[in-house]
C-alpha cells in the first residue's frame, strides 16, 4: 500500500481563504515546527548504523570528524556490509581525502590505489542500486500537484531516507550531504573502500548509477569547505593536498560518540515541515512556490539530549 503526503494541499486551501484571513494568519518557519516536534516523533540511530571518520586536525589545530549515517534496509546492503567489515578492520586509518571538486563531491580512500583490502568483501551487482523489495510498511511518496519529479514519478521518504520511485522500483537520490561508492566503468560496482559526498548541487543524474550507502549527519563543514583540487575532476595533484584521515570506525565500537535521532517521516510534524519547505509563507517570503524538488526537504537530524 503506498500513501501519498500532498505537499501543497495546505497552499490550496490557503488560497480560498479571504485576503485578510491569509493576512491575519501566522505561518511558522520549517525549522519552528522541527522545533516543536514532541519528543515521541523522533526516532532514534542506533550507534551500530553511525560511521565515525576522524580526519587529521585544521590549520588551527581543532579536531575534524565527519559522522555518516548508514543507510536503513533494503538499500544498499552489500556495500554497507562491506563498509562495516572496512571500518571494523581500521582499513581507512592512513588512507585520505583525495578529491574536492567544486559543486560536485568530496572522495576518500586509498590514493595509492594498492592497500589490500580485508577478506570477505561482497561483489555486488548493479541490479541492487535500486530495490524491488517493497516493505509491508507503508511509502510516505510525495508529488509535487501533479508535477513529476524531473528524474522519477514520483518521490518521498521511507525510514527518514530520501527515495525516488519508478514504475517498479525504489532507488535513494543523491541530495546534498548523501554518501556513494566510487566505482570504475561497469560492470565494476565498487566495493565501498572508496567514498564520496556530495557537496553541492544535487547530482540526481547519478541516481541508479552509484550506489548510495549513507549520509552525513554530522561535520559536513569539514569536508564542504576544504580547498578544491586542481587536477582532473577536482583531484589533488599533489601528496601535500590530501587531508589525512586518522581513523574511521563504527558508532558502536566507540565510547565518546553522541546519540543521534531523525524526524520521523511518517509523523504529523514532517507533514508540516515538508509542506512549510515547500510554500514558505512565513514573513520573509511573499511568493510559495508551490512544490519543493526532494534535495529542498532534508530529513532533520540531531543529537539527542541526555
Amino acid at each position: 500500500m503506498k500513501r501519498y503526503l500532498p505537499l501543497v494541499a495546505i497552499a490550496a486551501s490557503c488560497a480560498s481563504l479571504p485576503l485578510l484571513a491569509q493576512q491575519a494568519k501566522t505561518y511558522p518557519a520549517p525549522s519552528e515546527i522541527v522545533a516543536a516536534a514532541k519528543a515521541d516523533e523522533w526516532v532514534a540511530i542506533a550507534p551500530s548504523d553511525l560511521v565515525v571518520m576522524d580526519l587529521a586536525p585544521d590549520s588551527k589545530a581543532k579536531p575534524r570528524r565527519v559522522v555518516i549515517q548508514l543507510i536503513a534496509e533494503p538499500f544498499s546492503q552489500g556495500w554497507v556490509g562491506n563498509i562495516r567489515k572496512l571500518a571494523a578492520a581500521a582499513w581507512w586509518d592512513g588512507t585520505s581525502i583525495n578529491r574536492v571538486q567544486d559543486n560536485y563531491v568530496v572522495q576518500w580512500g586509498d590514493a595509492t590505489e594498492k592497500k589490500g583490502l580485508p577478506e570477505g568483501l561482497a561483489t555486488v551487482g548493479a541490479k541492487d542500486y535500486v530495490t524491488r523489495d517493497w516493505p509491508t510498511k507503508d511509502w510516505i511518496f510525495a508529488q509535487a500537484d501533479g508535477r513529476p519529479d524531473a528524474y522519477a514519478g514520483a518521490y518521498g521518504f521511507y525510514t527518514g531516507w530520501p527515495l525516488a520511485q519508478g514504475r517498479e522500483e525504489v532507488w535513494p537520490t543523491h541530495c546534498y550531504g548523501m554518501v556513494g561508492v566510487g566505482r570504475n566503468l561497469s560492470p565494476d560496482t565498487g566495493t565501498g573502500a572508496e567514498l564520496y559526498t556530495v557537496i553541492g548541487h544535487a547530482p540526481r543524474h547519478l541516481d541508479r548509477n552509484i550506489a548510495l550507502v549513507g549520509r552525513v549527519i554530522e561535520g559536513i563543514e569539514h569536508m564542504s569547505s576544504l580547498p578544491r583540487g586542481t587536477g582532473a575532476l577536482g583531484f589533488y595533484e599533489n601528496e601535500e593536498e590530501r587531508v589525512p584521515i586518522l581513523s574511521v570506525r563504527l558508532g558502536n565500537d566507540m565510547k565518546d560518540v553522541p546519540a543521534f535521532e531523525y524526524l520521523n517521516t511518517d509523523s504529523a510534524s514532517f507533514a508540516a515541515y515538508a509542506d512549510a519547505r515547500a510554500n514558505r509563507r512565513d514573513p520573509f517570503f511573499n511568493v510559495p512556490a508551490g512544490g519543493a524538488d526532494i534535495c529542498n526537504i532534508p530529513v532533520p537530524v540531531r543529537r539527542r539530549a541526555k
